[in-house]
């Protein structure tokens, strides 16, 4: 008995040790799988986080405001130690993130900032203002290169989601570098269509932007020609694009107007070797995984995260201290270097 004794409690004893020693859990969540870069960051995380010696529980809300709320109160419900959040919309969480900080559960924004709470701890993101800068560089770039002779230039602008903290930074990255040229001339954007207000497009929605482009180009360029549009996005891109072809452009003698875009999603990348889309912006999100898993890291294990931002992002109700990555602008002409030298893609997936 007394052996059964024994037996029994190194058993009871050896569970107890277990249920310690099981990883702590990072509860991710991410906005859509229709952009084929929140997939990326996904999964890029769950293997960094995996090789930390983490679990993850990560969710998708297919940029279903609701939907993303109910996934976050039942992580916060299951007990998760760390929440990252690429929110949808970043001013509806806040009451969700009063929970998870009467949990003690700590908050990272991922790449999106978390707008009206004190609950975030950290955000985690790219560059977003610099984001901006290089897609209208590339702009006016390709605007000398194309069209060298057609001043001034007739420009479309876009915007992204209203709801997305980061499409402001864009826009005014962007605008930083058009504004002075609209000034003295050189560009005319001949919608007049100009201020997020009038240029957003919510929940980044190609379609949308297909349409708004279709209506721009009925209503204001029957008589003359679109020489660029802005874009911040590859999925806009693709629908502005498509609109721009339905009316003739890129065949016969009426060039394709310079467009930009970012975030190198491949069929973006594709385009731009097709003579379609011009430039694009990277954002190794790679690199913004393996930042978000050194705070989680360091925040579990005690310590201070790694920042180098503490002004930049003011969340309405604090200053949330940042890292930023550096983005990279690509073309025809550098995509091989970046894209492939980095491994991010093999030469066979684009080609």
């Amino acid at each position: 008995m007394t052996f059964k004794a024994a037996t029994v409690a190194l058993a009871i004893s050896a569970s107890f040790l277990a249920f310690g020693a099981m990883a702590e859990t990072i509860g991710i969540a991410m906005p859509t799988k229709s952009s084929a870069r929140w997939i990326g960051d996904g999964n890029s995380m769950v293997e960094q986080f995996k090789a930390a010696g983490y679990d993850t529980d990560l969710q998708y809300a297919e940029d279903d405001i609701p939907n993303q709320l109910a996934q976050i109160e039942n992580m916060i419900a299951k007990g998760v130690d760390v929440l990252v959040i690429a929110s949808i919309d970043g001013t509806t969480l806040s009451n969700a993130l009063e929970n998870a900080q009467a949990a003690g559960i700590k908050v990272i924004a991922y790449d999106r900032l978390i707008r009206d709470t004190d609950a975030v701890s950290y955000y985690a993101t790219f560059d977003n203002f610099k984001v901006g800068v290089q897609q209208a560089e590339s702009l006016v770039k390709g605007l000398k290169e194309r069209f060298p002779d057609a001043k001034p230039w007739n420009v479309e602008l876009f915007g992204g989601s209203p709801d997305d903290n980061n499409a402001f930074f864009f826009y005014n990255g962007a605008m930083s570098v058009l504004q002075p040229l609209i000034d003295d001339g050189s560009i005319v954007i001949g919608s007049g269509q100009t201020g997020m207000d009038k240029v957003g497009t919510l929940r980044w929605d190609g379609a949308v932007a297909q349409s708004r482009m279709d209506n721009i180009l009925s209503a204001n360029y029957n008589d003359k020609q679109v020489n660029g549009v802005l874009s911040p996005y590859d999925g806009l891109s693709i629908g502005i694009l498509s609109s721009l072809k339905g009316v003739g452009y890129g065949s016969g003698d009426l060039a394709m107007p310079i467009v930009t875009g970012q975030d190198a999603e491949l069929p973006s990348v594709k385009s731009i070797l097709a003579g379609e889309q011009y430039s694009t912006v990277f954002k190794d999100t790679r690199e913004l995984a393996r930042v978000t898993v050194g705070m989680v890291d360091a925040m579990l294990k005690g310590g201070e995260p790694e920042i180098n931002d503490t002004a930049t992002y003011d969340n309405g109700v604090k200053v949330v201290p940042s890292y930023l990555l550096e983005p990279v602008a690509v073309d025809a002409a550098n995509w091989e270097e970046v894209l492939v030298g980095s491994g991010y893609y093999k030469k066979e997936d684009v080609q």
